[in-house]
């Protein structure tokens, strides 16, 4: 057997290993890194995004969108308890010719008029931001193991801000094209630049929003996505006069952003937390470079790096220390629900509850019946056709920009682990403007932080996982509203 094939067949074996015990949105990740492994779709690689990006950019279409924000009303979802805030469910249109149509939930804040925009992206890629950032994450209310009832997440982002999730790209959960050839042709770019005339559309929809301060946050591969969006967003800006987008930052958690240290730094974390060997770790740094493609690897490396993944695959690698899921956990009745112990069957209850007739109803979802189930990953996206080694040099342009940057990290994911981001943004070569220090939240260290000169803070989250605000809400509720009033995390218990 050739030497890239045994590294698919294992990471074949792990992938689907985790997507029982953790959720799909392992799965999706593990199949981008075989299929870049193989290159078998002819992925663009380009090393840099900015290398990538055209510099000739089209002028979005703003279609009409009078009278639909009243139709995108919410009333009430079933299961739901009493709330004090507007939410809102339904499609912009991002292609009209082809049918190709984005699914967004919207909730406002407590206090809509007074806080900014965040838009939420999820990763994968592939993967739904409904499904995961809104109902298991930072959105206002949580599934019941009945998949049927809902109760109330007190640590919601929207108790500081406006959040707007975002089905991203089409294909993914409620989002669609009519032009199935779509589905086959999504890639980084095209993700940024659909993303960017969903959210301008949008804002004509929601015109009381367009002046507000703006930001995107998201995770794992919306460590791509955020970045390129903000991009695009900026050199939009830069032609588009009537069309301005007030970005005052990003949010990237546990993100895939550098192809060469992400891949060490999850090796270095397993050694530092005693899941691999000392003979592998050693192995691990005599026979491998990570710079150079994986089909160059040596037998030595392939045999190392496989050691070090067969030791992992009886946990949960997007939580080291977390249960695991191993049945769907269905109730008839729903089990008494804590916000501060996630519970790993979570995705069930969730595609349970978003593929009930009524929720998709209520939300104004599903309204061209599709041929397939909403599911928390897609699998009708068929490739992935760009996806570039590297993001990390757009954060020194945001910076560059006066945009800000926050770069956080739950420190106990062994896929995406806080050695990997550590390693990333120290490819920048920044100079340290406040020293590493912990931050705390109820008396309590929350984690740790480290702000750069040009305005890029890291933050680690103590206790989380790969999806910070499903493990450790409140301090990921602390970690955003410090960002969103530009104040540094605080040092006093």
């Amino acid at each position: 057997m050739k030497k890239v094939d045994l590294v698919i067949c294992f990471l074949l074996s792990l992938s689907c290993y985790v997507a029982q015990s953790h959720g799909r949105q392992a799965d999706a990740l593990a199949r981008l890194y075989q299929a870049k492994l193989q290159n078998k779709a002819g992925i663009d690689l380009t090393s840099s995004y900015e290398m990538k990006m055209t510099q000739i950019i089209n002028e979005a279409e703003v279609l009409p969108q009078e009278g639909l924000k009243e139709k995108d009303m919410i009333e009430r979802l079933p299961g739901q308890p009493p709330v004090g805030f507007k939410q809102y469910g339904g499609y912009v249109t991002v292609d009209e010719s082809a049918g190709r149509a984005l699914f967004y939930y919207f909730v406002e804040a407590q206090d809509p008029k007074s806080k900014p925009l965040l838009l939420w992206l999820n990763g994968g890629p592939g993967c739904s931001s409904l499904g995961y950032g809104a109902m298991e994450e930072l959105g206002p209310f949580r599934v019941h193991s009945d998949g049927k009832t809902l109760y109330e997440n007190r640590y919601s982002w929207n108790r500081v801000v406006n959040v707007l999730f975002l089905e991203s790209p089409a294909g993914v959960g409620f989002s669609y094209s009519n032009r199935t050839s779509d589905y086959a042709t999504r890639g980084d770019q095209s993700t940024a630049e659909d993303n960017y005339v969903f959210l301008v559309n949008w804002l004509e929809r929601f015109p009381e929003y367009k002046t507000r301060d703006f930001y995107i946050a998201g995770e794992s591969y919306a460590g791509h996505y955020v970045p390129q969006f903000a991009h695009t967003i900026l050199q939009h800006n830069k032609i588009e006069q009537n069309n301005i987008i007030n970005l005052k930052g990003i949010m990237i958690g546990n993100a895939v952003i550098n192809d060469e240290t992400d891949q060490k730094g999850m090796y270095d974390y397993a050694w530092t937390h005693a899941l691999s060997s000392d003979e592998t770790n050693i192995a691990i740094n005599k026979y491998c470079n990570f710079s150079e493609s994986e089909l160059e690897w040596s037998d030595e490396c392939i045999n190392s790096t496989n050691e070090a993944f067969m030791n992992e695959v009886l946990i949960d690698i997007y939580n080291i220390y977390g249960s695991q899921c191993f049945s769907s956990n269905l109730t008839e009745k729903p089990k008494k629900a804590s916000l501060m112990n996630f519970d790993p069957c979570s995705d069930n209850y969730v595609v349970a509850y978003l593929n009930q007739p009524d929720v998709q109803e209520a939300l104004h979802a599903n309204i061209t019946k599709l041929k397939y189930d909403w599911q928390p990953c897609s699998d009708v996206l068929t490739k992935w056709n760009d996806s570039p080694s590297t993001v990390v040099y757009l954060l020194q342009e945001f910076m560059d920009n006066g945009i800000r940057v926050l770069v956080f990290s739950g420190d106990v994911d062994g896929r995406v682990p806080v050695t990997s981001t550590r390693y990333s943004l120290n490819k920048l070569q920044l100079q340290v403007n406040t020293s590493w220090y912990p931050w705390y939240t109820k008396r309590e260290v929350g984690g740790y932080t480290v702000v750069y000169k040009g305005g890029l803070t890291f933050a680690t989250v103590r206790g989380a996982g790969h999806e910070v605000p499903s493990y450790q809400p409140l301090r990921a509720l602390t970690l955003v509203n410090y960002f969103l009033h530009g104040k540094p995390l605080p040092r006093n218990a």
